[in-house]
């Protein structure tokens, strides 16, 4: 029996992703579907660039505000909620089109990887922080790096939120992140998912992120996190995404705003360049010229879905 279609529009960050799924969505009569980790969150809408309801164009979208800053959220309840988002747009006659570049969220869905429910050790997790906040991030690292080579070769080194996710899913299990992913990729996909990646020249990609992040500036970023930090207690994971821990460290006086702006810029170009390392590892990825006329690149999509 034939899957259905589901396409997949991976990227780095501010390379265009958004605007081509939803003139996508327009002439294929598609919905989208989110695969960001921060878009995830209610009120942080400037430095996850959520798109607006403008930008949205009437296209209904999946998967953005659905759960709070203080919420715990897994890569286990993200691929159980987003399949549920694509088999209700299928039964609405419609083509799901995935848009995201959080490379994880992408592989639970498009190799049916399943993760197993680690229940939350809070002395552990408690244990872990203080480590990092005595003898600094670093030794955590490097002993996320001793136990799972593999998967820290994918993160940054001030990544706390990914190192911490190895260190507990070793504690619990006694089984690597990498030994877990191998095991759960057992169960075929359940639709056929054509993956297109969009690429840029480096230079004009890094253009394009810094014109962005001063854009977020100007709409008032530091005003977005002085409000969720008024409005919310204890952040497990939310504050730690990129753009808003560096203003954080801005509010507690801890950097200047010219180096708060700057430093969130070049994470955010480090963090592009991994996202292409991690696209790079899908085999079945198409990739699209970002700087192309987006009709071209609708145009290859389309031929795709002929070809089925």
């Amino acid at each position: 029996m034939k899957k259905p279609t589901v396409i997949v529009i991976c990227g780095p960050t501010a390379s265009g992703k958004t605007g081509l799924a939803i003139e996508l969505a327009k002439k294929i009569n598609g919905e989208v579907v989110s695969c960001d980790s921060m878009q995830i969150y209610k009120d942080m809408n400037i430095g996850t660039a959520k798109p607006t309801i403008e930008e949205m164009q009437n296209i209904p979208h999946y998967m953005i505000d659905i759960v709070l800053p203080t919420q715990r959220y897994s890569v286990a309840d993200y691929k159980n909620q987003a399949k549920e988002a694509i088999k209700e747009i299928l039964k609405k006659g419609k083509t799901p089109i995935i848009v995201g570049g959080t490379g994880l969220y992408v592989n639970s869905l498009i190799y049916e990887i399943e993760y197993p429910k680690i229940e939350f050790d809070k002395e552990y997790r408690e244990n872990l922080e203080n480590q990092a906040k005595e003898k600094g991030l670093e030794e955590l690292y490097e002993k996320a790096k001793q136990i799972d080579p593999k998967a820290v070769e994918k993160i940054s080194k001030t990544d706390k939120k990914r190192i911490l996710r190895i260190l507990e899913i070793y504690n619990a299990t006694g089984k690597t992140k990498t030994e877990q992913e191998i095991l759960s990729r057992q169960t075929e996909p359940e639709f056929d998912y054509h993956v297109y990646t969009l690429t840029w020249d480096r230079e004009e990609l890094y253009k394009r992120i810094n014109k962005r992040v001063d854009v977020m500036i100007e709409q008032g970023l530091i005003e977005e996190v002085k409000s969720i930090l008024e409005k919310y207690d204890n952040f497990p994971t939310a504050m730690q995404g990129l753009g808003y821990k560096e203003v954080v460290e801005y509010l507690e006086g801890k950097t200047t705003k010219e180096e708060m702006i700057e430093k969130i810029k070049q994470e955010t170009r480090r963090y592009a360049k991994r996202q292409l390392t991690w696209f790079r590892k899908n085999k079945q990825t198409i990739w699209l010229d970002g700087s192309q006329d987006i009709r071209n690149n609708i145009n290859i999509i389309l031929e795709g879905m002929k070809g089925e």
